[in-house]
């Protein structure tokens, strides 16, 4: 069948409108019509040619929503007309990583995910005789996919497509890396690096956590505002604190009668590796520190001294939040539509696919928290 595609043809040029064809589903996978799909950080480091293992060409995109139009043999958990989320991380519930319940990172199909084609090894993408890549498993930029039954959550039907397409990255990946992997307690005390689309996730997060100090560091002055929509109680930026941010932050979060101070978790949401070296430095001693890391460049390394782990802080990373997806995506729906999460400020542009590299250009512009097209 034709559907329409925004092609990252190769890596550095902006994405092109076109006709593709897209081969119907075989066994164990499903044609979803894509209703609409944001616009992520992920999707423009793999365009820029920074990510090693960017493949082109290829249909970008990893963060949608749409229906289910048509299921291949022996699909039994969705069927036509259910409303899905694509997952770029499945749960085949049957692997070893799935069955073992000490990560969410199934492996049945990792490696073939990561080649840029379905599970059997080829695409379902092309133009004419030439295959296009897969994405991340998910290829939402383009108005039909098709992806593996283990890959797609099952939603509540009666929620907004133009909303809840952002819990397929950001807001599962904010949220979760504080409830599923740091596990913040009520009454902690945590400090945000970076308040874009991941960051404001992790403040809403700590909100719902019950986290009772929540310090937002940014060093975009506007940011202020929209961390104090999602829970942030102190914003801090650097270029006005200068070189002493780490003393400032330690000295911002003691505590009456604490002559040591320090946060019980920082979350760096920046994928700079400067920042991911500065992130442990105001964590209280003894405490659990959880280091989200955003997606940094090829070839960056992290680094830090060594009393920074013997004092007994955990450094950690966190894929997807923690959450494992066809399980958890739904339930993050479900808080969205009972209002317990918030979504709806941040998708501050929505576009046609026609529009998309102007979503792009939102975002380095960083006056987007999150662009969505709709198609």
């Amino acid at each position: 069948m034709d559907v329409r595609a925004a092609v990252a043809v190769q890596a550095g040029k902006p994405l092109e409108v076109m006709t593709v064809q897209l081969e119907g589903p075989r066994a164990g996978e499903v044609l979803v019509e894509v209703k609409a799909t944001g616009i992520c950080h992920t999707d423009d480091f793999t365009l820029s040619g920074a990510d090693p293992e960017g493949l082109f060409p290829a249909i970008l995109g990893h963060e949608g929503a749409g229906i289910v139009v048509d299921v291949g043999p022996g699909v039994t958990s969705v069927k036509k007309g259910d409303h899905v989320i694509p997952l770029y991380t499945p749960e085949c519930r049957e692997c070893y990583s799935c069955t073992s319940r000490k990560t969410n990172l199934c492996t049945s199909i990792r490696s073939t995910q990561g080649q840029g084609v379905m599970p059997d090894g080829t695409s379902r993408f092309s133009i004419g005789k030439d295959k296009i890549h897969h994405y991340m498993g998910c290829s939402t930029f383009s108005n039909f996919t098709v992806l593996p039954e283990i890959a797609l959550a099952k939603v509540n039907p009666d929620a907004p497509f133009d909303k809840i397409c952002y819990i397929g990255c950001g807001v599962t990946t904010g949220i979760g890396a504080v409830i599923n992997t740091a596990k913040v307690e009520i009454g902690a005390t945590a400090i945000v690096f970076g308040l874009g689309g991941i960051g404001l996730n992790v403040l809403q997060g700590l909100r719902l956590a019950g986290a009772d100090m929540i310090i937002g560091v940014d060093i975009n002055p506007d940011r202020k505002a929209w961390g104090e929509k999602f829970g942030m109680t102190h914003f801090v930026n650097p270029k006005e604190v200068g070189d002493d941010i780490v003393p400032y932050l330690v000295n911002l979060t003691k505590r009456h009668g604490d002559l040591i101070g320090g946060a019980d978790y920082t979350f760096d949401c920046t994928g700079n590796a400067d920042d991911n070296r500065l992130a442990p430095a105001p964590v209280r001693c003894f405490q659990r520190l959880t280091h989200h890391l955003g997606v940094a460049g090829a070839g960056q390394e992290i680094s830090t001294r060594p009393f920074q782990l013997v004092t007994g802080r955990n450094w950690m990373g966190t894929a997807f939040g923690g959450a494992r997806g066809r399980t958890d995506v739904p339930k993050i729906v479900d808080w969205y539509m009972q209002g317990k999460i918030q979504i709806d400020p941040m998708i501050t542009h929505t576009m046609p696919l026609e529009d998309i590299n102007k979503g792009f250009e939102l975002m380095h512009k960083g006056e987007s928290i999150r662009g969505v097209v709709v198609y």
